[in-house]
């Protein structure tokens, strides 16, 4: 029995497709909708950009972006929140660009309950390939933060753990710390 396959797309073939809502990844060929943000996610990923926005941009060290597509390394990836140090913002003379055809200095993911660990980990592992100094994974249901380093290095945090943090940007935080943004009391 033979077995037909489709032909694989392109990533210039990908970015001339309409967006879509929410957005969707294009990375090893493969086009992946990510799941519409439920109300945990969309609070943290909020809080993070408000948390490191009102550290890093008012002094010029880093820009932290919610939902922005990054094309680099052959794919198209939309982190949930994308952080770029302030002298790699592409820019025009005066004013940001809208395409961002560079990796992020630290990309962000907060895993939904619909979305596969390994999907968003392999995002992940793309950006730290393409030079991505940090990543996290974020992870609500166990309340764990993988951070991905340089290298492929994977290291797990949890409770009273410190965080990594972009280098240049002074912020503290722990898993205890973001986890308890969910909390409205």
């Amino acid at each position: 029995m033979a077995i037909a396959t489709q032909p694989q797309l392109t990533l210039d073939e990908f970015l001339k497709l309409p967006e879509t809502e929410p957005a969707s990844d294009f990375i090893n060929g493969e086009i992946i909708q990510k799941p519409m943000p439920q109300g945990e996610h969309s609070l943290l990923q909020a809080t993070f950009c408000e948390t490191i926005n009102s550290i890093a941009r008012s002094q010029k060290i880093a820009v932290a972006f919610p939902e922005l597509r990054c094309t680099f390394g052959g794919a198209a990836i939309v982190p949930d929140v994308s952080v770029f140090r302030w002298d790699r913002i592409p820019k025009t003379p005066g004013r940001i660009v809208n395409r961002f055809e560079i990796h992020p200095d630290w990309a962000i993911e907060i895993l939904s309950p619909d979305q596969k660990f390994t999907k968003v980990l392999s995002k992940l592992l793309h950006c730290s390939r393409n030079g991505t100094e940090l990543g996290w994974l974020i992870n609500p249901e166990d309340e764990s933060v993988i951070g991905i380093f340089p290298g492929q290095r994977v290291e797990l945090y949890e409770g009273a753990d410190k965080l990594p943090i972009l280098e240049g940007i002074e912020l503290e935080l722990t898993g205890e710390q973001v986890f308890g943004w969910l909390s409205l009391t």
